[in-house]
Parts: C-alpha cells; sequence; structure tokens
C-alpha cells in the first residue's frame, strides 16, 4: 500500500514525511502506540508531540491522528517523521478494518450485529454456535463491552493478532455500535461504515430504541443513523426484528425476519406457543433455552437466524443453543435465596423489558426488591428516559432503591447532582417511593437484609453496577 493511498482513503492531510518512515514499510498491522512494533501503523484520536517521538524511535510506519496537540505537527516535521490529519478518525478505524480483514482474513465468513438493545448477547451466542460447531471464530463482543466500540484500532489488533498467532479464522462475528461518538461529537453513519468495512455475509439489526442521549436526541435521529445498515450489507443477508415497527422500515435487499410471533414468510425463524419455529418444523422448545424472558428469545431467534443464513447444521445450531452460557450482567443469576438476577439494562427498552420479565417470576405475596444505579457522566436526558421507564414499570410489588455507586465508579462514570436530582424529581412527581444510597456496597447490603426468601432482587444499570457480583459475594 501506498501512503497516498491510505491518505486518500480517510481524507486526510499528509506532514513530516512522503513516505512510510520504516525501512521496510508498512506490515499491515494497525495497532495502538504501546503495542505498537517497527512497521505498525498508529491510529490515536490526538497525539502529542511527545506521542510523535515515541513512534519515531519505535520505528513504526505513521500515525494517524484527528486532533495533534501541543507540538504534535512541530515534531513530525522536526523529525520527518509521516503523520496523517483525518477531520474523520471514523474513517481511518473503518479502513484500518476492511484492510486488516482482506490482509489477514481474507477468506474468512463475516457477520456484523447492531442495533439498540441484545447486540452483545447475539454476536456471542453467534460466536458460541459456531465455536461449539468446531469453527475457528473471532468475536469483538466481550462481557464488559471493552471491544466493540470500533472508535479505535482495537478489533483490527485483535484480527491480526488472532491470525498471526494462530492460524486462519472460518469466521468474524463483529459488534457494532448503532451510535457512536467521541467527545460528545456523533460519528455521523458510524453503523453503515463500519457494517461496510466488514464485507458481512449475514447481518442482523436487533432493534432500534433510544439510547445515547446527547450524540442522537430522537429516535428519528436514532433510525437514521442505522437506515444505511442494509445498503452497507448489500447482497449479504439480513436479519430483521419482525416485531420492531422502525426496523420493518428499513429497505433490505435479502431480508431473513425473527418474531415472537408466527410469520408466514419461508425466510423466518419465530416463537409460538412455547417453540422456536423455521420452516414449519420445531426446533427448539422453550425449555432448551438458556434465556427465558421475551426479549432474550428475541436475541436467541437472531443468533439463530444468523446461523441458518450462514448454511450452519441445524443439529449444530441446536447444540449451541442449548449449551450457551450467556455474557455477565445479561440476566445473570447470582443467587438462589433471595433470587438475585444482574442485568446490563441501561436504557429505556432494555430497563421496562427486564422489570416485565423478572415481574412474571414472581408468585403472590412475593416482592421484586428493584436496586438500580444511576448512570453516571451521561447525562441528565437518559437518566431521566431511564427513571421514566423505571416509573411506567412500577406496580405495588417493587421496592425501589437507587445507588449512585460513588465507592466504585471512577471519574468517567461519577454520577453528577442533576443526574441525580432527575431522578428524584421524576420519581417524586409520580409518588414513587425509593431508598438511594451513596455507597453501591451500602446498597445492596441494606437490601439483601430486608429481602425474604422468596423474594426477588433484580440489579440493573451500567458501570455503576457492574462490580455488584463481587460486592455480594462479601455480603451473601
Amino acid at each position: 500500500m501506498d501512503i497516498y493511498d491510505l491518505v486518500d482513503a480517510i481524507n486526510g492531510e499528509l506532514i513530516g514525511n512522503v513516505d512510510f518512515f520504516s525501512i521496510d514499510g508498512f506490515t499491515g498491522k494497525f495497532t495502538f502506540l504501546n503495542d505498537s512494533h517497527t512497521g505498525d501503523i498508529v491510529i490515536r484520536h490526538w497525539i502529542n508531540a511527545d506521542g510523535v517521538e515515541i513512534a519515531f524511535n519505535k520505528n513504526i510506519a505513521c500515525l494517524i491522528t484527528q486532533t495533534p496537540k501541543d507540538g504534535a505537527i512541530e515534531m513530525a516535521k522536526k523529525l520527518s517523521f509521516p503523520l496523517i490529519i483525518t477531520d474523520n478518525i471514523e474513517l481511518a478505524n473503518a479502513y484500518a478494518l476492511s484492510h486488516t480483514i482482506k490482509k489477514f482474513s481474507p477468506d474468512s465468513t463475516n457477520v456484523v450485529v447492531t442495533g439498540t438493545n441484545g447486540k452483545s448477547t447475539t454476536s456471542h451466542l453467534i460466536y458460541h454456535i459456531l465455536n461449539n460447531a468446531g469453527h475457528r471464530v473471532l468475536t469483538n463482543t466481550d462481557s464488559e463491552s471493552e471491544f466493540n466500540t470500533l472508535i479505535d484500532p482495537m478489533v483490527s489488533k485483535l484480527i491480526s493478532d488472532e491470525v498471526t498467532e494462530n492460524g486462519d479464522l472460518d469466521y468474524l462475528v463483529i459488534e457494532v455500535s448503532e451510535v457512536q461518538g467521541w467527545l460528545g461529537n456523533l460519528m455521523e453513519n458510524h453503523a453503515a461504515l463500519m457494517s461496510e468495512a466488514v464485507n458481512p455475509k449475514v447481518g442482523v439489526i436487533t432493534n432500534i430504541a433510544m439510547d445515547h442521549i446527547g450524540l442522537v436526541n430522537s429516535i428519528d435521529e436514532v433510525f437514521d443513523e442505522i437506515k444505511a445498515v442494509p445498503d452497507a450489507i448489500g447482497d449479504g443477508i439480513c436479519v430483521l426484528n419482525h416485531d420492531d415497527e422502525l426496523v420493518m422500515k428499513l429497505s433490505a435487499k435479502n431480508p431473513f425476519y425473527i418474531s415472537m410471533n408466527e410469520l408466514s414468510e419461508d425466510n423466518a425463524v419465530y416463537f409460538n406457543e412455547d417453540k422456536v419455529i423455521y420452516g414449519n418444523e420445531i426446533i427448539l422448545t422453550i425449555d432448551d433455552l438458556p434465556f427465558k424472558g421475551n426479549h432474550f428469545i428475541q436475541n436467541i431467534l437472531s443468533a439463530v437466524a444468523a446461523c441458518i443464513s450462514l448454511g450452519i447444521d441445524m443439529d449444530d445450531i441446536v447444540e449451541g443453543v442449548k449449551s450457551y452460557k450467556p455474557l455477565n450482567r445479561r440476566f445473570a443469576k447470582l443467587n438462589d435465596e433471595p433470587l438475585i438476577f444482574d442485568d446490563f439494562a441501561h436504557n429505556p427498552d432494555g430497563i421496562k423489558s427486564t422489570i416485565s420479565e423478572t415481574i412474571k417470576l414472581l408468585k403472590p405475596n412475593q416482592k421484586l426488591h428493584l436496586v438500580c444505579a444511576i448512570r453516571g457522566s451521561r447525562g441528565v436526558e437518559i437518566n431521566k428516559l431511564n427513571v421514566e421507564a423505571i416509573v411506567e414499570s412500577m406496580n405495588d410489588n417493587i421496592e425501589l432503591s437507587l445507588s449512585s455507586s460513588n465507592d466504585v465508579v471512577n471519574d468517567l462514570n461519577y454520577v453528577e447532582d442533576e443526574e441525580r436530582k432527575v431522578f428524584f424529581d421524576v420519581l417524586n412527581e409520580n409518588n414513587i417511593e425509593y431508598t438511594h444510597y451513596d455507597n453501591l456496597k451500602d446498597c445492596l447490603s441494606e437490601v439483601y437484609k430486608k429481602s425474604q426468601n422468596g423474594d426477588i432482587i433484580l440489579l440493573i444499570g451500567a458501570q455503576g453496577m457492574d462490580p455488584a457480583e463481587s460486592l455480594l459475594k462479601d455480603i451473601i
């Protein structure tokens, strides 16, 4: 690859040198500065003069950044080191992903999964089915969602490292955020850009709902971010949630539908009367499924549909579903008496679905202790929508506790006063009783003490609830 091909592809400006810096040119690997070696390319949202000097001393091929600061440009010129500046760093990461797949995994069959809810569970289940069937698979989905942002070269690095160390891949399953941004600025068309870079044979769109408030501020804006994904999937098969009104407005060349209701289409898998049905055949029953809640069953249907679309043997699909162990914090059962569930419900749809499914498990005279971690440093709007979802879900059998989780979160997830206040205001306006705790450990201890055998404790929230399982081990 010529350096000017790279510059043109990412709408960049080249300064400091007119060629790759390392004597052997570009290795083909995109990575991070700390992990870089001779001939690699490093992508960073920002770089300063010290970073340029480190890159120079490491003999990497070039640096790509969106924000050069503190003398970075001057240092690149002084050292005659190639620095590419782009206004859209997502173009660089999409190019890195596409280039990496073509170089390191050109023969793999690729899958992308996007949507507001259920991406991680769907991606990980597809990965498990394929892996359990004996295929070599890589996914960027992990329990803490560290590798699925695609706003840095992490996935490109994962792919090149995996192939270099362990050999060729049969499948790539790439989770793509439906909305993405950096420092409060929306990366427009992110989902379609990254999906196209993967060149998928199958794409999955789970649903379209509100999240990422501030980057997008209406459901129409979320739809605008997702509507180009079917075009990016192109001739591939596009798995669509038939139960989602906005998803059904998308135009896909080769759709495959999933639903919690009976469908007449041949290109569909659906759940009806406690059975998963495809082609008029029962392939799984409710007792076979690792999850029983409706929104999780939708994820199972999406994974099954994706694997059918890939041509995987039905026996392997069924065995993969039956043997699946959920990701952490995906309606995970943490205790039996009292029954404690932990779920990464962090936006309105996720909150309402998870509470609704838990209520179904309650027997007469049992109580649901709902414990919610307020989302820290995510803004007033998403917290207002979240607490309104809680209000909508409340009934007389639910006792609500809130945590700001000051004892377990870092500065990036600290609950601001206005975020806490909007929770209190909405609850007070709706005459909902609640107890608030500054610290998560205190919250969990008190809720556990007052719960009775037969009660259910449901833990919901994002980063502020992540350490709950480890804290509960000490408490219990």
